[in-house]
């Protein structure tokens, strides 16, 4: 029974690793041909290149209409920062008043708020549209940052609410036998502890916004204002083929670079918060 059961358990590895690596082969393929010459990029599909160069990436890094792949990459990361901030502040505030706090119509709006996780984006497409075209927001980074500011990610409030939920309430009542009012509390007890959910809040937001391309293809018009997402679109010509493979493989590698980081350096937090708001309600 002992040698079956750790038969059992090598086969269930042996599976699970062969579900990765083929779940991985894309990536590693994309990472490897960016390194090949345009040439043989097709030509040679197997992950060890007969010749290798970084000329892709010199070419990709040129970027489109004089401005460089390093501005785009910064327009991302101001881009994101700002998301990232913006969300925290707004998601856990709305969170922290659904979570805490007793007001006329609480569970109405907070009924609402989760009715709109059910709504598709493409329904409000075109009214969001012709809200932002008519404050002159097209062309800006102002439609894809000022929604952020008003909670407008139910999923995150959702998150940070199980999480606040959680977080026993004997600690508001030691904290205003000590003289602390709502504020203090949130500031003091309720952000302190709702760090794990914070941290996969940030990370979702980060990851989200980083690889959004229909926001940043529909409201980014100038290419001084382009994120990395956006410009990989101006490797594909008007006729919907690839003039520059290498240098788009290479662009892409790069591209990937910074969610990799971010969530292998934050892994323990996004789990945690995972977790938890998930058996907290």
């Amino acid at each position: 029974m002992k040698a079956k059961k750790q038969l059992h358990i090598i086969m269930t590895h042996i599976f699970i690793v062969t579900l990765g690596i083929t779940m991985l082969y894309p990536v590693i393929w994309m990472v490897v041909s960016s390194f090949k010459p345009n040439n043989m990029i097709f030509s040679d599909a197997g992950l060890i290149p007969k010749a290798i160069t970084i000329d892709n990436y010199i070419s990709g890094w040129k970027g489109y209409a004089g401005v460089s792949f390093g501005k785009f990459f910064l327009n991302s990361m101001l881009l994101c920062i700002t998301a990232v901030a913006a969300n925290l502040i707004s998601c856990t505030m709305a969170a922290y008043a659904f979570g805490r706090l007793k007001f006329f119509g609480k569970n109405f709006w907070f009924g609402i708020m989760m009715i709109t996780l059910m709504l598709p984006a493409h329904v409000t497409l075109v009214p969001r549209y012709i809200l932002f075209n008519n404050f002159g927001w097209v062309g800006t980074y102002l439609p894809i940052l000022v929604p952020k500011f008003l909670a407008t990610d139910a999923f995150f409030v959702f998150l940070l609410v199980q999480f606040i939920r959680g977080l026993p309430k004997d600690l508001d009542e030691a904290a205003i036998i000590d003289g602390c009012g709502k504020i203090g509390i949130f500031f003091r007890i309720v952000i302190p502890l709702a760090g794990p959910a914070m941290v996969t809040t940030a990370l979702f937001t980060f990851l989200w916004t980083w690889d959004d391309f229909f926001n940043h293809l529909l409201y980014l018009t100038s290419p001084a204002s382009y994120t990395v997402s956006r410009a990989l679109r101006t490797f594909v010509g008007d006729a919907g083929a690839v003039s520059n493979w290498g240098g788009a493989l290479a662009m892409s590698t790069l591209a990937m670079l910074p969610s990799f980081i971010l969530f292998f350096s934050l892994q323990k937090y996004f789990v945690q918060g995972i977790a938890t708001s998930g058996i907290k309600g």
